[in-house]
């Protein structure tokens, strides 16, 4: 299960290079954040049990945030 965290963090990581190249610097700053916490608990050895539970509560956050954002931050329109 830790690989996978791996997994995460790489494509994670994949992405925060693909925002600053479109010069998106908030965007991937939050996702080098993301970068680094996932790559912090797959080496942390913990059970698979755990993994799955600290997933579930980022999925959870994440969510919870977009669904706010989404919802009270958002300007509909904006791409126009």
């Amino acid at each position: 299960m830790d690989r996978m965290f791996r997994v995460l963090a790489f494509w994670t990581g994949i992405f925060t290079v693909m925002f600053y190249v479109g010069d998106m610097t908030t965007v991937a700053l939050l996702f080098l954040v993301q970068t680094a916490f996932f790559l912090t608990l797959s080496y942390l050895k913990l059970s698979e049990r755990m993994y799955l539970y600290l997933f579930g509560a980022y999925l959870m956050i994440f969510f919870i945030g977009f669904t706010w954002y989404s919802e009270f931050m958002l300007v509909p329109g904006f791409g126009n």
